[in-house]
């Protein structure tokens, strides 16, 4: 715990109401939706700019660490504090500061839920396409933190593709603007980009200028179910070769289709080996053509059965049951080891048949679930962390994963981060140079290691892959 005197200063800048102390109250931002925790210091809870300033000026000052957090739902324990320290909440910053329809803009706090986001732009007929699977929860400081993507991002891209410009606080207190309010902007290094993805560990978003695009006309739903996993991967490949480029498509294997009918009951396939949820959007004459294109290339590749959402309300449903898929998962067992591994889409089924084999020869439950138009795919290990002969097989195994994903000209990370967890696999795709470079990024923007210490590098990490600290 810090001094008194330190808290006293802390307490000074965002009043004590502001300011969590007791153990049960930080208990609840040890960890974030990993499995790792670690207990911080105190929790803080600025309400504006100025606060947030005069928090790092201190300390930096102190040489004490500060841990950005959202909602917590990252996956990669980007916001857990694993070296102690300072959790600075950034949740009572909430507010939309506008939504400019001319400009196809939005001024944005780092706080605001992504999912009240989308609606709030919808109601004036705009869209903000990144959809992560905790859209309803996560927050867009955080979504930026982690460059998040969802399944929209096959055709409307990624987080850091609608971040036109951001307010940072540097680890000393700086005011750092990047970017600005144009399309159009090369006046010096794209900071913004840098500081999209960088897990909050070179400095503290305030402020967020977001591009928006017009709502689509309309949109509709397919859902294709097959035998065969390898029908369902030709068929991704058909669609994409019949120049078709589906707002969403989707991939969720035979072992998350009986968890989310145990779950929802709304009558999935528990006969099939896979099924693709796909959606296309814009003009309605236009996805008309689409859906009977699609329609074409899943009969052609072996669907044995095709459903074409009639409704909203029908589409709604099948969306549902892809979002239920990490609480269904929790049917089987307690715990679940989630990654985001992506590879090229011409590698998919190389990836998805030699997942499988891992999980066999480690003799773990395996989940697969994914985001099959960009080829992030998420498989989820189902362990007991327990069990410490399981959780020493599903580290081997997801070291394998990774040596897969590498081997196929894939990357250890397309929207989950590295965060903890996966910062002792780092080199396996990135040599020494390439590391050393970001190291010093990260030196020269935090030479004091402030901001979210332990993450991304493992040489700075305090936690093992599937420490239970």
């Amino acid at each position: 715990m810090p001094s008194k005197e330190l808290l006293h200063q802390v307490e000074n800048i965002v009043g004590k109401q502001s300011v969590m102390t007791k153990i049960e109250d930080r208990l609840t931002y040890a960890y974030d939706a990993s499995f790792h925790r670690h207990i911080p210091d105190l929790v803080v809870f600025p309400t504006n700019e100025d606060q947030v300033v005069r928090l790092l000026t201190l300390a930096n000052e102190e040489e004490l660490p500060i841990v950005p957090r959202g909602a917590g739902t990252g996956l990669t324990a980007g916001s857990v504090p694993v070296k102690g320290g300072i959790v600075l909440s950034l949740t009572r910053m909430n507010r939309i500061k506008v939504i400019n329809p001319e400009n196809l803009t939005a001024i944005v706090q780092p706080g605001v839920v992504t999912g009240f986001f989308q609606r709030e732009v919808e109601k004036q007929k705009l869209y903000y396409p990144p959809d992560p699977q905790s859209f309803n929860t996560s927050t867009l400081g955080g979504n930026i933190a982690e460059n998040a993507g969802g399944p929209r991002c096959f055709k409307y891209g990624v987080t850091r593709d609608y971040v036109l410009g951001l307010r940072v606080i540097s680890p000393s207190g700086k005011t750092w603007n990047f970017g600005g309010q144009t399309m159009k902007n090369v006046t010096g290094y794209n900071m913004s980009s840098l500081i999209v993805g960088s897990e909050g560990t070179l400095g503290i978003i305030t402020q967020a200028t977001l591009r928006l695009i017009p709502q689509p006309e309309a949109r509709k739903t397919i859902m294709a179910v097959f035998n065969l996993i390898e029908q369902a991967a030709e068929t991704v490949s058909g669609i994409i070769a019949n120049r078709i480029v589906p707002a969403a498509l989707e991939f969720l294997d035979d072992v998350s289709l009986r968890c989310i009918e145990q779950t929802l009951s709304i009558g999935l396939p528990l006969d099939a080996a896979a099924i693709l949820l796909i959606e296309v959007d814009g003009f309605r004459e236009t996805i008309e053509r689409e859906i009977q294109l699609i329609k074409e290339v899943c009969i052609k590749c072996g669907a044995k059965g095709i459903t074409i959402a009639q409704n909203d309300e029908e589409s709604q449903k099948l969306w549902a049951a892809r979002r239920a898929f990490a609480p269904a998962l929790l049917k089987l067992n307690p715990t679940r080891i989630s990654e985001d591994a992506t590879v090229p889409r011409d590698k998919l089924i190389d990836f998805i048949k030699g997942v499988k084999e891992i999980a066999i020869k480690y003799n773990l439950k395996l989940a697969l679930a994914g985001h099959a138009g960009d080829g992030n795919m998420h498989p989820n290990f189902l362990v007991n962390t327990r069990d410490r002969d399981e959780m020493e097989r599903v580290e081997k195994a997801v070291g394998e994963l990774f040596a897969l994903t590498i081997s196929l000209g894939g990357t250890l990370s397309g929207e989950h981060g590295i965060g903890t967890t996966k910062a002792p696999y780092l080199s396996q795709e990135l040599n020494k140079d390439t590391i050393g470079v970001m190291q010093a990024i990260k030196h020269a923007m935090d030479p004091k290691g402030i901001l979210n210490p332990g993450k991304i590098f493992f040489g700075d990490s305090v936690a093992l892959p599937f420490s239970q600290e």
